[in-house]
């Protein structure tokens, strides 16, 4: 079977292509990583909810866009060749999750138009949490530790996800930040004592998790088309030899074998988008598969580009290394690539 944008979604791509490339020049966002303590500019956020791309799989009647886990898809995968820095996965799937909550507009009204952080402390180990971090609900308040929680310091709000249920607190937190490896994609350890709205069983994660799936993997699809470009404008350019390097049969398998790892991912994370939309029982496979196989794909196609452009390919200076740390956090996160194979084969029934 062979996927083809439709013409909506055609302009989505180009457009969203167009705006991020306009925002977010990778030059710029490198500084801003490197020396924003939020990690991400409040002026650029706000035209990123202006244009609506925080409330995507939103319904229109509580304020967002409508659009389906594809569209997601194609959003985020231009997001991961800009290689954008800031929580925008995670601001998508808190205001999916608050949608499906329901009860609480004012939050998700606040969320959507940029005014209000909001972002999910996990406590399963699949999306990266310390074992034993798991922040007990008990009379109104939520109390305990909680690790590797995206944007813990700039968020206003956070979704909690203890043991059997799904709650709502508010800032402000006692953060810890963790180092990472990614300046662009901040984590922090909170420490909760605060007073929580309740959401929902941890069911309704259910559906969050399989986006956060397809979300992540869309993106790791994007940092993959964007070094494989830069891999290939590289060794058609440098010379040795008296030849383009890119004329060497065994610098031209290692190209081949990017390519077939960037489209069998791009084959991947589409099928499961189109399996989230359609509410195919196949979805949960679909989407562990995805993602796990883009993870494991990432990591390849980067590495082989740091190779190919040489010694300048280890420097600072270059922009390759940003994209590798991109693909190796999102290879741990939103489900570890051995999480997510684990689920997969769960999924299929081993």
């Amino acid at each position: 079977m062979r996927f083809e944008l439709n013409a909506d979604q055609a302009l989505l791509q180009r457009s969203t292509r167009d705006f991020f490339a306009a925002e977010y020049p990778l030059d710029q966002s490198r500084r801003l990583m490197e020396d924003d303590p939020r990690g991400f500019d409040a002026a650029a956020w706000g035209r990123l909810a202006e244009m609506g791309y925080l409330g995507l799989t939103v319904p229109t009647e509580q304020g967002g866009q409508g659009l389906g886990a594809i569209d997601l898809a194609i959003v985020l995968e231009e997001a991961g060749r800009q290689c954008i820095p800031g929580p925008l996965l995670d601001a998508v799937l808190a205001a999916d999750l608050l949608a499906r909550g329901g009860g609480h507009d004012a939050r998700l009204a606040a969320l959507l138009t940029g005014r209000r952080l909001v972002t999910i402390a996990r406590r399963s180990s699949l999306f990266g949490a310390t074992p034993g971090d798991a922040p007990v609900v008990a009379g109104g308040r939520v109390r305990g530790p909680s690790s590797f929680v995206p944007f813990a310091a700039a968020a206003d709000s956070l979704i909690i996800v203890a043991h059997d249920e799904v709650v709502l607190a508010d800032g402000p937190f006692d953060v810890t930040p963790l180092p990472t490896i990614d300046p662009a994609q901040r984590f922090g350890r909170v420490d909760f004592d605060h007073a929580v709205t309740p959401l929902g069983p941890a069911t309704l994660l259910d559906d969050t998790d399989r986006l956060a799936a397809v979300g992540a993997a869309a993106m790791l699809l994007g940092v993959m088309s964007r070094m494989l470009e830069a891999t290939l404008e590289y060794v058609q350019t440098r010379a040795t030899f008296g030849r383009p390097i890119g004329s060497f049969q065994s610098l031209q398998h290692r190209l081949a074998d990017m390519l077939v790892r960037t489209e069998s991912s791009r084959s991947a994370v589409y099928r499961a988008a189109w399996c989230v939309q359609t509410a195919s029982a196949d979805a949960p496979l679909a989407c562990a598969a995805a993602k796990a196989y883009a993870g494991d794909a990432a990591r390849l196609v980067c590495g082989e580009a740091i190779q190919m452009h040489g010694g300048i390919g280890f420097t600072w200076e270059l922009d390759v290394h940003v994209y590798f740390k991109r693909a190796k956090t999102l290879e741990q996160h939103y489900g570890s690539t051995a999480s997510q194979l684990g689920a997969a084969l769960a999924a299929a029934g081993y």
